[in-house]
């Protein structure tokens, strides 16, 4: 099977795997308890959470949590706990990870003032949009980086500068960006940013939200003694250091990685153009992951082409790894102005370390047996 679906998941780094086995032979103490076991495996969370901090150039406000989608709730919850209740309107782009969606619909449910930014046709947020909507009793902005569908780099710089003005949180889900794109810049303007291991070739079940002015928060429930206060349950140690080492370990190869991956897309893009399929691309031309490459196939549904290459030795998606089992179409494509019929013909190819160019001229072949040709 040649994997293509890098944005669900990633195979676990060698190396991470084996700071894993060995951390949990050596360092398998709770963190919070006071006998040398423990503070064995407390310094060794002292230390990822270190490493972790310099990468993200920040001095502290690391929470290690059990994944992206935790850590995305946990930012929403500590930044209603750390506004006066008056303070009850979010505001979050209409493309955000399930994880946000799901959660922002049941506030909204229980009395929150929710609106939901518009998107542009290539897939970045209205930022005029922004700018009306936003008031004094906005509480929180939710923006992803990049975009799980279609890879589109939102201007959080820009937007930061708009939520900063009106004394209000931002929240940036960070998760496919973490360790592809550099992020100093991102945490020295949000609020809060989530990460996640398993995208970074480390283990699931762990990820973080960070909160660079974590000083300034209150958690939204009290008493808790772990992770500074801000998440409760026994740390995972071993995880985490098995996470910190692949994360470092891919951030080393991010420039290259990222030169490597763009190449292996277009010529992907140039065979399908060679072969005469009708196809397109959906992309932001100038704030684009290269990592993800969007497609439409004129005629056939995603769905179709995704178990086509499935039969045929690949493994693609039709969006979110969280929405498998949904016929609904990508909210993402409909956000960005496309028909439900377009919707419905998405297709996700994500790229990661091990895809090679062999893959690549293998994959367009398979394409110009399935797809219709111009």
């Amino acid at each position: 099977m040649i994997y293509l679906d890098y944005a669900a998941s990633t195979p676990m780094d060698n190396e991470a795997l084996d700071v894993f086995v060995e951390a949990s032979r050596k360092f398998f103490g709770n963190a919070s308890s006071l006998h040398d076991i423990g503070s064995d495996a407390a310094r060794l969370l002292d230390m990822s959470r270190q490493q972790l901090a310099e990468m993200l150039d920040i001095k502290k406000g690391i929470i290690f949590t059990s994944g992206g989608s935790e850590s995305n709730m946990i930012a929403i919850d500590t930044f209603i706990a750390s506004k006066p209740a008056w303070q009850n309107h979010l505001i979050v782009s209409q493309t955000e990870h399930a994880s946000i969606a799901n959660y922002v619909s049941k506030l909204a449910n229980n009395g929150f003032d929710v609106t939901y930014l518009r998107h542009l046709k290539d897939g970045r947020v209205d930022i005029e949009h922004l700018q009306d909507c936003i008031s004094g009793r906005t509480c929180l902005v939710i923006v992803q980086h990049v975009n799980s569908e279609i890879g589109v780099i939102q201007p959080i710089e820009q937007l930061s500068k708009i939520v900063r003005d009106h004394d209000a949180f931002l929240h940036v889900d960070c998760v496919q960006s973490f360790a592809k794109l550099p992020l100093d810049g991102i945490s020295a303007v949000c609020d809060s940013l989530a990460i996640s291991s398993h995208k970074v070739y480390g283990p699931k079940g762990i990820g973080a939200v960070i909160f660079p002015g974590i000083h300034h928060l209150k958690s939204s429930i009290p008493n808790i003694t772990h992770e500074h206060g801000f998440r409760a349950g026994t740390v995972n140690v071993p995880g985490i250091a098995s996470f910190v080492t692949a994360a470092k370990k891919l951030a080393k190869t991010m420039e290259d990685e990222r030169n490597r991956i763009f190449q292996i897309r277009q010529q992907l893009i140039r065979l399908l153009e060679e072969k005469k399929i009708d196809f397109q691309v959906i992309e932001a031309s100038n704030q684009q992951l290269p990592h993800i490459l969007a497609l439409t196939f004129s005629g056939l549904q995603g769905q179709y082409i995704m178990l086509e290459l499935n039969q045929q030795g690949f493994a693609v998606s039709t969006g979110s790894a969280c929405q498998i089992g949904k016929q609904n179409p990508s909210k993402t494509m409909i956000a960005i102005g496309k028909s439900e019929e377009e919707a419905h013909q998405f297709v996700r190819l994500s790229f990661g370390k091990n895809t090679t160019v062999d893959d690549i001229r293998i994959l367009a072949d398979c394409l110009a047996g399935i797809a219709v040709i111009r």
